[in-house]
């Protein structure tokens, strides 16, 4: 296992499990927009290589649940990767969100980042977003983009932002989440 860690490059720090109470999501509702606080709680586990030819990935498996302040019902989950290609300086997170989202976004990072930034496009075959066909109707994901900084102090940070195209809207709605975590296990 320590192995797959060094070969992680600027995800090895996110190795464990996490939780967080500082989340604040902002997304579309009936008025406009609804701003939710929330805790959440993430678990990374290495793992590789995993070989592509000449291409050769370490990363993470991941999952998150996220959940309102106060309440025991959560409002959001989603599973999927972090992966580093360390020949080409890649960081990319594939994800599948129960609603029928799915992303592959991907940036540039060197092997000891601290802050790492990654984008899809709807359209794009490159890191790109795909969704379902209620979604790609009613909350068209256009663009999302994802910033992640590891603190000095040992936790994490992440800022998202899934820009959607609702009909009856004449700009794109920016939903957003954010929230700083902290290491509760390796």
């Amino acid at each position: 296992m320590s192995k797959t860690i060094e070969k992680l490059g600027p995800l090895a720090a996110l190795a464990g499990h996490w939780e967080g109470d500082e989340g604040i999501d902002v997304a579309p509702s009936k008025n406009g927009a609804a701003t939710t606080k929330f805790r959440e709680l993430i678990t990374f586990d290495p793992m590789g290589p995993v070989t592509n030819g000449p291409q050769t990935l370490y990363g993470l498996k991941y999952t998150t649940t996220a959940w309102p302040l106060g309440e025991d019902e959560a409002f959001h989950e989603e599973v999927g990767y972090w992966l580093w290609d360390a020949d080409s300086e890649q960081v990319m997170r594939c994800f599948i969100v129960p609603r029928g989202v799915v992303v592959n976004a991907g940036g540039t990072a060197t092997e000891d980042s601290k802050t790492f930034s990654l984008r899809a496009d709807v359209g794009s075959e490159i890191y790109g977003v795909m969704s379902s066909p209620f979604l790609d109707k009613a909350f068209k994901t256009v663009c999302y983009t994802l910033k992640v900084t590891v603190n000095d102090d040992g936790s994490f940070s992440y800022r998202e932002e899934t820009q959607l195209k609702i009909p009856g809207l004449d700009d794109i709605f920016h939903h957003t989440d954010e929230n700083r975590l902290t290491k509760i296990e390796s």
